[in-house]
């Protein structure tokens, strides 16, 4: 069954469990980047952009020697508990684009998404995406998708550097970003309190359930099960 919201001008896109498979990033990249990253951080700590955020790493953990070896242990452990730091997801950023780079791995779409992508552009949306991954991470999977380079339908990417996705104040300053009228922007997510936040800001919003996951009933925002069922208007 489909949903219909009107008044949009702008979509913003969550991208796990939304445009694309947790299971690849889960079972794919994550172990790719654990894999390599205290290699890369040995070789590469001379390289400004990842002394930036080694530094980073280091003064949010409180640890005194940004050259210290419990440098990379902090970041290993925040890849296990799946934490969503941006100077971790700065640097598995950079492990990834290599990745891409030499073919390892394409990322995955679901395969309704790129022609319902397309739609919408054509039609004169704008696109974005907020993701807790980098924005540079952003760039690389929408860059080396499955479906081949889909980066040029965006207009625009935000990751947690601007706030964190279960905050108000995060889709706040993204509508400021954007130029549109809060109640124009439609945000699409899997998670529940990414989208109370969103709402909570003035966002309409539209909950994807992938299958197996079926939409809860009742449920407290409209939902979907994949992007062929909406409808923007």
């Amino acid at each position: 069954m489909g949903v219909h919201v009107t008044g949009v001008r702008a979509v913003l896109t969550d991208i796990e469990g939304t445009t694309s498979s947790i299971a690849f990033v889960k079972d794919v990249l994550f172990p790719y980047a654990r894999e390599r990253l205290p290699r890369f951080i040995e070789t590469r700590r001379d390289d400004p952009a990842v002394a930036h955020w080694l530094d980073a790493t280091a003064r949010e953990s409180g640890i005194d020697d940004p050259a210290s070896r419990r440098v990379i242990d902090t970041l290993l452990r925040w890849i296990d508990e799946d934490r969503k730091a941006t100077p971790l997801k700065a640097l598995q950023g950079m492990i990834w684009e290599a990745g891409y780079a030499a073919g390892d791995y394409r990322a995955h779409v679901y395969p309704e998404v790129p022609a319902k992508l397309r739609e919408w552009k054509a039609r004169g949306l704008k696109l974005y995406v907020y993701s807790s991954g980098s924005v540079a991470a952003q760039q690389l999977f929408f860059g080396h998708s499955e479906a081949g380079n889909l980066a040029p339908l965006f207009d625009g990417w935000f990751d947690t550097e601007i706030g964190g996705k279960r905050e108000r104040g995060s889709y706040l300053r993204i509508a400021e970003a954007i130029g549109v009228a809060i109640p124009g922007i439609v945000f699409l997510s899997d998670v529940v309190a990414e989208l109370d936040a969103a709402r909570g800001a003035g966002m309409q919003t539209l909950q994807l359930c992938r299958p197996p996951a079926r939409c809860p009933d009742p449920g407290t925002h409209p939902c979907v099960a994949d992007f062929d069922a909406i409808g923007l208007a």
